[in-house]
């Protein structure tokens, strides 16, 4: 495992926010996980690519170490948006990577818009404009949901129950080692899920405006390197939307991860190929002035 260093980050409504920031001489990559991750989510990725870049693993409020809100009703875009510019701001990162997993993908767009200049390429990780009903039903089915377990094979066979679905092929070992990602022990020796469940609030209460219009997003990311990663299987992002998304950004590569469904981990063998390509095009772009 690469070491780290943790980072703490205060909010505009005063919370305490946290990252873990592994040290490299190359451009940052800031990594945003998805509704009910953490930092774990891309702690794999981070031990093969530390080093060579610094990652800055963010969690987002609620998740992992990051404290939690009193309102519920800010566990949304915008204001994420607005936690994690204050981290870019003081960190003074004025050219990097996003690697953005669903809730983060679609936040990697926000901050691409809004930082325009700085972003050196960008992975999109089973998320686009267009978010499928199936998909958004589904998680909206299991998120939220209090539940702790007496051992961690408890914990990874109620995963299973609920993830089966995206990772049909997964071994006992695979769900044991992704429950150790998204729950955490208590001191009451329970494990539990490492987030707090009042995220669902606002999320189940959310449905996408029929007339807001999410494709202008793209405009940011025309003339920047990409990669978006698709699950063969994924009932969030569609074959269409992908399609659609690679025709408007030129420099997207489209990678489907096959019998994943949403999301890719990031450390399947077509998913690190595919990121590898990636930092090597942004690496050429940046030795010839691009």
């Amino acid at each position: 495992m690469a070491a780290w260093k943790d980072g703490y980050w205060w909010s505009k409504d005063g919370l305490r926010l946290h990252y873990r920031d592994y040290a490299g001489a190359g451009l940052p990559i800031l990594c945003i996980p998805g509704l009910t991750r953490n930092a774990r989510d891309f702690a794999a990725v981070a031990d093969r690519l530390a080093g060579r870049h610094r990652l800055i693993l963010v969690e987002l409020r609620g998740r992992g170490e990051s404290a939690a809100s009193k309102d519920p009703m800010s566990y949304v875009p915008p204001t994420y948006l607005d936690d994690i510019q204050i981290l870019i701001d003081e960190l003074a990162l004025d050219r990097f990577i996003l690697f953005g997993t669903s809730l983060g993908g679609l936040l990697s767009m926000l901050i691409a818009a809004v930082n325009i200049g700085k972003i050196a390429g960008i992975v999109i990780n089973d998320i686009g404009p267009v978010i499928e009903p199936k998909g958004l039903a589904r998680i909206r089915g299991y998120v939220g949901r209090s539940a702790s377990y007496p051992t961690w094979l408890h914990a990874a066979r109620s995963l299973a129950g609920t993830q089966r679905v995206n990772y049909p092929d997964y071994t006992l070992e695979q769900w044991l080692e992704m429950a150790k990602r998204v729950c955490r022990l208590t001191s009451a020796g329970r494990i539990v899920h490492d987030y707090d469940p009042a995220i669902a609030e606002p999320f189940r209460a959310m449905e996408p405006p029929a007339d807001v219009d999410m494709w202008p997003l793209l405009s940011a990311l025309k003339h920047v390197p990409g990669l978006l990663l698709r699950g063969a299987i994924s009932d969030v992002l569609s074959d269409a939307t992908a399609r659609r998304m690679v025709d408007e950004c030129p420099q997207l590569e489209r990678v489907d991860v096959p019998r994943i469904g949403h999301a890719p981990t990031l450390f399947e063998p077509e998913s690190v190929a595919a990121i590898d390509r990636l930092l090597a095009r942004i690496g050429a772009a940046k030795d010839f002035g691009g």
